[in-house]
C-alpha cells in the first residue's frame, strides 16, 4: 500500500483528491491550519484523519510521497513542515499532477471557465450517474447530496472522467495552470473573463492557459462553448477544433434554451439547431444555471452518451452544489441563499439570480472580501456597482492572508466605496436586528465568514420559522 502525505489537505480541490487516492487503495495523511465549510464535511465521511496546524512531526515516517497545496501558507519560506517534506527527498506533488496521474488511461472531459464550472460538471456528472453510467469525476465543490451524486470525486468504473479545471497555478514551484495536467479530450468552455489579476496581470496573460488547454485536446475532441460569453467563444473560434456552442441569448447558438420560466421550479424548452428536443424543469435559481444545464445537455448530447429524455429526468433530481446558491436555512421563511462569490462576475450572477426568483423581497447581502480579487485596490471599481440590487449589505473584514503579495484594500475602503447602504459585519446578531421577516439573504464568500455562518442560520430560523 502506497502512502500519501497532504499538506493543506484542507483545500476543496486537496480533500477531492484525497478521497480518490484513498478509493484507489493509497492510506492518506494529511494536515492544515483550519479546516471548515464542505471540505471538513468531506474528509469526514470519508474517514480521512488529518492533524490541524503545521509541523514536520505530523509526517509519516514511512511517506511515499507528498501532496503539496498552493495556498500562500505552504510556502516553503513559510512552513516548517513544506520544508521537511522537500528535506525528504520524497517525490511531491500538486493535486491536479496528482488528479492527471490518476486519470490518464480515462476519457477525460475538461470542465473550464471564469464561472460555472463547479454547476456545469456536477449536472454532468449528474446527469451520466442517474443514466447508470458510473462515470468517474473530480468536483472542486460539494454536489448537495441525491441518490446519484455524493461527494465531490469518485474513481468510477466506466471510460469518462469528468473533471473541473482550474486556471490557477498548480503550485508554488509550478506556474502551470492547474487544467493543463488533465489530458483533455474534450472541454466545455463556460467563460473567460480576466480574473485572478494577482497572477495574470493582463487579460491577455489571463487567455494563455485557456488557449494551451484547447490546443491540449486531440484532433476528434470537441470544445462545447457558451456563445453568450464572448471571451469564452473567440477562444474557442481561434483554436481550430470542432466546437458545439449553447447559450440562452446568442440565436446562433447550437443548442439554446427558449420560453424560460423562472420560478420555484423553473422551466425551459431545449432546442437543437432550431429543432425541439423537449421540456426541461429544475430547482436551480438563476439564469446562469440555465445556461450551465444546456452546456451539460450539449456535451452529454453530442457525445451520444445519454437520451434527451435521461437529461430531463436528471435534471428534474438534481439538488445543486454547496455554496452555489443553495438554501442553507430551509426551515425559515426568510430565504437564506450562500453564494460563492469569489469574482465580480460569480457576485452579480448569484444576486441576479436572487431578484430574479425574489422580486418582491428586499435584498440584504452578507459578504466577506475572501480572494485576492477582492482584496485588491486595482479592483476598487469593483464595488462600485456589484451590490446595486441591495436594500442592505454586511461587510466583514477582508481577509489577510497572502495580503503582503499585492496591493491590500482595508475594510474601510471598502465600505467607503459601497456607500451609505453598506454596514461592517460584526455579529449574526447584528444583522437579525436588521431584518423584519420580508427579505431575502444572501451570503456571498469563499470563506467562512469568521465561523459564523452556522450561528446566522440558527438564529435566523429561531427568529423567523417557517
Amino acid at each position: 500500500m502506497q502512502k500519501v502525505h497532504f499538506i493543506g489537505i484542507a483545500g476543496v480541490g486537496m480533500s477531492a483528491t484525497a478521497i480518490l487516492l484513498k478509493e484507489a487503495g493509497w492510506a492518506v495523511t494529511g494536515s492544515d491550519a483550519e479546516c471548515y465549510g464542505p471540505p471538513h464535511d468531506i474528509l469526514s465521511r470519508s474517514g480521512i484523519s488529518f492533524s490541524l496546524g503545521y509541523d514536520p512531526k505530523n509526517i509519516p515516517t514511512d511517506v511515499d510521497c507528498f501532496i503539496i497545496g498552493r495556498n500562500a501558507k505552504l510556502a516553503p519560506t513559510e512552513n516548517a513542515e513544506v520544508r521537511a517534506a522537500l528535506a525528504s527527498k520524497k517525490p511531491i506533488y500538486s493535486f491536479p499532477e496528482m488528479l492527471g496521474e490518476l486519470t490518464n488511461n480515462r476519457k477525460n472531459l475538461v470542465v473550464a471557465g471564469s464561472y460555472g464550472k463547479s454547476t456545469a460538471t456536477s449536472i454532468i456528472v449528474h446527469i451520466l450517474r442517474h443514466a447508470g453510467i458510473d462515470a468517474g469525476y473530480f468536483i472542486g465543490a460539494e454536489p448537495v447530496e441525491t441518490a446519484w451524486l455524493s461527494g465531490p470525486a469518485t474513481l468510477g468504473s466506466t471510460a469518462p472522467f469528468i473533471l473541473e479545471g482550474d486556471e490557477y497555478p498548480s503550485a508554488h514551484d509550478d506556474a502551470r495552470a492547474k487544467f493543463l495536467h488533465l489530458h483533455p479530450q474534450d472541454v466545455i468552455l463556460t467563460s473567460v473573463v480576466h480574473d485572478h489579476i494577482n497572477v495574470y496581470p493582463s487579460f491577455e496573460d489571463y487567455q494563455k492557459p485557456f488557449q494551451e488547454l484547447l490546443s491540449l485536446m486531440p484532433d476528434d475532441g470537441i470544445v462545447v462553448v457558451s456563445a453568450d460569453e464572448p471571451g469564452a467563444l473567440a477562444l474557442a473560434q481561434a483554436s481550430g477544433k470542432k466546437i458545439v456552442s449553447y447559450g440562452i441569448k446568442n440565436n446562433s447558438a447550437n443548442y439554446r434554451a427558449i420560453d424560460i420560466r423562472y420560478g420555484k421550479r423553473t422551466l425551459f424548452h431545449l432546442i437543437k439547431d432550431g429543432a425541439m428536443l423537449g421540456e426541461i424543469e429544475t430547482t436551480l435559481l438563476g439564469a446562469h444555471n440555465v445556461e450551465n444545464i444546456v452546456g451539460a445537455a450539449a456535451y452529454v448530447l453530442t457525445r451520444s452518451l445519454v437520451t434527451f429524455e435521461q437529461v430531463a429526468a436528471a435534471i428534474r433530481d438534481f439538488k445543486g452544489v454547496r455554496r452555489r446558491l443553495n438554501n442553507i436555512a430551509p426551515l425559515s421563511r426568510i430565504p437564506i441563499f450562500e453564494g460563492f462569490g469569489s469574482s465580480y462576475e460569480k457576485a452579480r450572477a448569484a444576486i441576479e439570480a436572487i431578484t430574479l426568483h425574489f422580486p418582491t423581497k428586499p435584498l440584504v447581502i452578507i459578504f466577506e472580501p475572501h480572494t485576492f480579487g477582492w482584496r485588491n485596490r486595482a479592483n476598487l471599481h469593483w464595488y462600485d456597482d456589484v451590490f446595486r440590487e441591495s436594500a442592505a449589505i454586511f461587510i466583514a473584514s477582508p481577509a489577510t492572508q497572502g495580503a503582503s503579495t499585492h496591493e491590500q484594500l482595508s475594510h474601510e475602503e471598502i465600505l467607503a466605496r459601497v456607500g451609505s447602504v453598506a454596514q461592517p459585519y460584526t455579529t449574526p446578531e447584528a444583522v437579525l436586528q436588521s431584518l423584519s421577516g420580508d427579505e431575502a439573504v444572501l451570503i456571498l464568500t469563499s470563506g467562512n465568514l469568521e465561523d459564523t455562518i452556522p450561528a446566522l442560520v440558527n438564529a435566523l430560523t429561531k427568529k423567523f420559522p417557517v
